[in-house]
């Protein structure tokens, strides 16, 4: 894994150092008075052929109240530097962006002229501070297709356990990581948990997003995981209110506007995630879902099923509704919709990956049709429109990346679920990081007989491991034991391979 370091300033440049803690950690050059800024750790993502995103944030108080992390209200310079070594004997590029209190003393730098398919490494410095240093990777040139290995996760509650699936997530050394979702969560605090939220109310202004965002970042799991690979990131619901939808929320606590509530957090959720310029926010609309090539092999579209959905049909819930039906209900709203059959269509590389949040396979929760109305199963006919899509242009390696639902899911999807006539693509459903805490081993859901097209169900913390060719996507559900102590090891707990021109799970 990418090991987390300090570097020293030295007259010529940042030059390598032992390694050290990455907090308090004295420079030779003169130390900021504010204390070390780079208590967030680094990201990358984004990744295209030429270049990526890297992120940092300037904080040396990162719980303060006011949620400006302990920096004044005056621009502060830090300088990056990308290297395609992690010692930085060869810089690649180097350069200077200039932070400010509006954006939470957040950097986000773009790179571009880069070399297809390679690894490079990156750092900052500011005030004779050196940031810990983060591994990123150029996605591969247009018409080569060498394996990806990917993983994604989603759902992780801070107050429910240790992020060690983040910590062994890191020692894989991926080529990309997805999160799927549920980044932090909104709620206040208990009593009853393995540790305790910051602030400790359920978090409406920006503030209180800034808080709750930077006490996820100060992790040292979770800064391990942002540090090893670049990311690809899509929000569910908790990023702002549970199960809200559009400007319609959940419920009336804490009161309040909602529209000023998600744009506070749409705003934080930029500050704090390796997005390009173009996902930045404007007022409480956020332009989130976009398409990632990785070479001919994958393309990445990744979707967003809150901010444009219609309310959950029949109140919410998983009942009978015969209104989810309804031709006119939209998860996705009409717009992304089109933008995603129209990327389908394309059919740019041999796998189309769906990166989104909700179960999207027919699922029955009882013998007389219940299904859960804030999945798919509640907006029916723009689930069939998309599958028909990618299923009529014959893009046979479909695959839906899926979290959410807490447990590790594998199903084919059928393009007719009524009559079971044929496996259109694939679904892989990631459990949670750690909510729902340890989990249950034992728990056995699948109900092959309501469901006979999903094949798997696991109930562990976990996350999910790809490895994919032009030829099959070899897929491991990687779980810990116990997430309410820290660091268990990882393990299999089940595998399956997907062939790109036979859709469906098979045995591997």
């Amino acid at each position: 894994m990418t090991t987390l370091r300090r570097r020293t300033f030295i007259v010529g440049g940042l030059a390598g150092a032992s390694a050290g803690a990455c907090i308090g950690l004295a420079s030779s050059a003169p130390a900021n008075a504010l204390g070390y800024p780079f208590t967030l750790g680094v990201a990358s993502g984004e990744p295209a052929a030429d270049g990526f995103v890297l992120w940092t944030r300037l904080a040396p108080n990162p719980l303060n109240a006011d949620g400006l992390g302990g920096m004044p209200n005056t621009s502060t310079a830090v300088e990056w530097q990308v290297a395609t070594d992690e010692r930085f004997t060869a810089v690649a590029r180097t350069g200077t962006v200039t932070t400010t209190q509006a954006s939470a003393h957040s950097v986000h730098v773009t790179l571009t002229g880069l070399e297809p398919g390679r690894e490079y490494w990156y750092r900052f410095r500011t005030g004779g501070h050196i940031s810990p240093v983060g591994r990123a990777l150029t996605a591969p040139a247009v018409g080569t297709q060498p394996e990806l290995t990917m993983l994604f996760a989603s759902c992780a509650h801070y107050e429910e356990g240790y992020f060690t699936a983040y910590r062994r997530m890191a020692e894989e050394q991926p080529d990309l990581i997805l999160h799927l979702g549920d980044y932090i969560y909104e709620g206040a605090a208990t009593t009853t948990k393995v540790r305790k939220f910051a602030p400790a109310t359920e978090i409406s202004t920006l503030a209180n997003y800034r808080v709750r965002h930077a006490q996820y970042k100060a992790d040292p799991d979770l800064q391990a995981a942002h540090a090893a690979a670049p990311w690809l990131v899509v929000w569910d619901d908790h990023e702002v209110e549970n199960n809200y939808a559009n400007l319609i929320r959940n419920d009336t606590n804490p009161a309040g506007d909602f529209k000023a509530r998600r744009a506070a957090a749409y705003k934080a959720y930029y500050e704090h995630m390796p997005l390009r310029s173009a996902q930045a926010p404007t007022a409480e609309n956020m332009l989130l879902h976009r398409r990632v090539r990785w070479g001919s092999l994958a393309t990445f579209h990744m979707l967003d099923t809150r901010q444009y959905r219609n309310d959950q049909a029949c109140g919410d819930g998983t009942k009978v509704c015969p209104a989810a039906d309804d031709p006119a209900r939209t998860l996705t709203g009409t717009s992304q919709e089109t933008w995603l059959i129209d990327g389908l269509r394309q059919k740019l590389g041999t796998w189309d990956f769906l990166g989104q949040q909700v179960f999207f396979a027919q699922r029955l929760a009882a013998a007389d049709g219940s299904k859960s109305m804030d999945a798919w199963d509640g907006y029916t006919a723009n689930r069939t429109r998309i599958q028909n899509a990618w299923d009529t242009n014959g893009n046979k390696g479909t695959v839906v990346l899926t979290g959410d639902v807490h447990r590790s899911w594998g199903a084919n999807l059928m393009q007719n679920y009524g009559t079971q006539n044929r496996v259109i693509g694939t679904e892989l459903v990631t459990t949670s990081v750690t909510s729902g805490g340890d989990g249950n081993a034992a728990d056995n859901s699948l109900n092959p007989t309501l469901n006979p097209h999903v094949k798997y169900f696991k109930n562990l913390r976990g996350y999910v491991k790809t490895r994919t060719t032009s030829a099959e996507m070899r897929v491991d559900y990687r779980a810990v034991d116990k997430v309410t102590v820290r660091d268990y090891p990882v393990k299999t707990v089940g595998s399956y391979v997907v062939e790109s021109t036979n859709p469906g799970l098979q045995a591997p």
